[in-house]
């Protein structure tokens, strides 16, 4: 696993791009369905408006775009961007059968081809602890969105409270990689789930990292399920 959590680009594009067919159904099974509820949070926090431009980054599949389209309600512009071309190709498929305008383009979210000032809102859902330099991609997520808009980031995290700490650690040490694993045919990159968030900072610990970015002013976060994950809000400056 050390190939994996030294966060290597390529490794990581291939392993989402071999999960890239089973992704939403595991996705569903493992969070209980609960990720869903976690994304329409973060949409409902964005405050984002009819007639917003809004970038989702590390889109995957493309399910937070769509939640952020239909607040739009017909009007605006939502991106979706990933740099795993499998995930985009699945997202497409799924914009053609929903008949969505959403644009799901390649982009690396550390090097985003966006003028300063582009969007409105940006988000990044489960993207960010995969990404080789957070700070970076912090930085250029505060760059393309205006002045007053916001970054929102949903995360997973570690639980706040000792039998909600005992319990997931039960879950994610040996069940879901065995049932992702399972379900995938790729029960390494569940192992990297479960590693890679055990060891990303989250809370207080995350917003420090934030506000090395000059871009923003407010920063604060909440627990989701007892801090199984957290939702972030970094307002643009």
């Amino acid at each position: 696993m050390s190939e994996f959590t030294s966060k290597n680009p390529k490794l990581i594009r291939d392993m989402f791009g071999t999960l890239a067919k089973k992704y939403d159904l595991a996705n569903s099974v493992l969070s209980l369905g609960f990720h869903h509820l976690w994304k329409k949070k973060l949409v409902k926090k964005s405050g984002v408006q009819p007639g917003n431009q809004v970038l989702d980054c590390a889109t995957g599949t493309g399910d937070l775009a769509f939640l952020f389209e239909r607040e739009l309600k017909g009007s605006g512009q939502v991106i979706g961007t990933d740099f795993c071309l499998p995930m985009l190709e699945i997202a497409r498929k799924k914009a053609q059968e929903k008949k969505s305008k959403v644009q799901f383009k390649p982009a690396d979210v550390m090097n985003l081809p966006y003028l300063d000032h582009t969007f409105d809102v940006a988000s990044i859902s489960f993207g960010i602890r995969n990404v080789q330099d957070p700070a970076r991609a912090l930085h250029e997520l505060g760059r393309v969105v205006k002045p007053g808009g916001r970054v929102l980031i949903l995360e997973f995290g570690q639980p706040d409270t000792k039998i909600i700490k005992k319990i997931f650690n039960v879950y994610s040490n040996f069940i879901l990689p065995k049932v992702g694993g399972w379900m995938s045919g790729q029960p390494q990159a569940y192992q990297y789930l479960q590693t890679s968030s055990a060891i990303f900072p989250c809370g207080a610990s995350f917003l420090e990292m934030a506000k090395v970015s000059e871009f923003f002013s407010n920063c604060q976060f909440f627990y989701i399920q007892f801090g199984i994950a957290y939702l972030y809000i970094l307002e643009r400056a």
